[in-house]
């Protein structure tokens, strides 16, 4: 089938089109490369799939000199026209949208940013899969929509009605406007709410990277809330499998919705959420500690108070998706940090100074 993958420059598209590749699927892949973090490291991932410099230019479609069934095209997916005319092209039979702006903390700075690019743009992907039908959206959601939230695990059929920031209240949004059109024209979406997503070509701004980087350097690392944080940290090759198990089952309606008592991570139209993580939340002092077991190198911290927008405890419920999809998760948090830290050391060419 022929898949339209978003965010391909990105962490998660970037590893979600390599899967689909080596599968055997013609993909087609999509992203802005904003600055929002290092464009050289995005463009070295789209490199790493055999994409040249012709990408670094808007509106052209670049074929890869090394994988005749990857394409890619650097597109802004707030222009709902181009967008239009690459679906009418290239009549997709999958949808992955991964493409979003990231980032929490940076959604407090940069508020505009999030409407464009998380709301716009993805009111631009369900319009196109309106007027060019697909067999099945399936889109990034976050962790982050379970805002104040404090009972855990969190589940999907939790309500999520009080985000603690602009990011957060963005895929709130997403999953709202999946719904609606899932009901008006009958589009298949799911919605995937990842947790704490890490590994090797991670994004700069996440605390493996900043970690990695700053004990290497010799600086302390900043710790929030005093390190007294879990999260529901979730290796990269895990996150793939759960998005290629989901976008191989498209939504179905759920047959025992209950209009009385209504199930937000479904419905009575084919659309539904999941949770996607590891299910068991690690100690940030304990994922501290795999890093510098990963380096050989001792980490100095800068301990500072919980920050606006961050929450102390994430632990996803994924038995709904174990049970539709298959899910396993099984990186150890110790070999999957080893892994970006190989990774990392390789890619920037570093040798650990003890």
């Amino acid at each position: 089938m022929k898949y339209l993958v978003t965010g391909t420059a990105g962490f998660i598209g970037f590893h979600v089109a390599q899967k689909l590749l080596e599968r055997g699927e013609e993909v087609v892949g999509l992203d802005i490369v904003n600055d929002y973090y290092d464009i050289d490291l995005k463009f070295d991932r789209l490199a790493h799939m055999g994409i040249g410099n012709e990408a670094k230019e808007f509106n052209q479609l670049v074929q890869s000199t090394s994988i005749p069934s990857y394409k890619f095209i650097r597109l802004d997916l707030a222009k709902k026209e181009s967008l239009l005319s690459l679906f009418e092209k290239e009549k997709f039979d999958v949808v992955i949208h991964l493409a979003a702006q990231a980032g929490v903390r940076y959604s407090l700075s940069h508020p505009e940013v999030y409407i464009e690019s998380n709301i716009i743009a993805f009111l631009n992907i369900l319009e196109s899969c309106r007027f060019h039908p697909v067999k099945h959206l399936v889109y990034a959601s976050s962790s982050s929509v379970y805002g104040s939230n404090e009972k855990m695990p969190f589940s999907t059929s939790d309500s999520v009605d009080h985000p603690i920031s602009l990011y957060a209240a963005s895929k709130k949004s997403n999953e709202l406007m999946a719904h609606t059109y899932s009901h008006l024209f009958g589009i298949p979406t799911t919605g995937l709410r990842f947790f704490t997503v890490y590994g090797p070509w991670g994004r700069p701004d996440m605390a493996l990277f900043l970690f990695t980087e700053a004990i290497l350097n010799d600086k302390p690392i900043d710790v929030f809330n005093y390190g007294k944080m879990k999260r529901d940290f979730t290796f990269i090759d895990d996150i793939v499998e759960g998005v290629l198990k989901v976008a191989d089952h498209p939504a179905q309606p759920n047959k025992d919705f209950d209009p009385q008592n209504p199930d937000p991570g479904s419905g009575k139209v084919p659309f539904k959420i999941y949770n996607i993580g590891n299910s068991s939340p690690v100690l940030l002092m304990d994922y501290i500690k795999a890093v510098e077991n990963g380096l050989g190198k001792k980490a100095q911290m800068n301990l500072l108070p919980l920050q606006p927008g961050d929450v102390p405890a994430s632990h996803a419920d994924v038995e709904d998706l174990v049970r539709d999809v298959g899910y396993k998760p099984n990186t150890k948090i110790e070999d999957g940090v080893r892994a970006f830290t190989d990774w990392y050391l390789s890619y920037y060419n570093r040798k650990v100074d003890e």
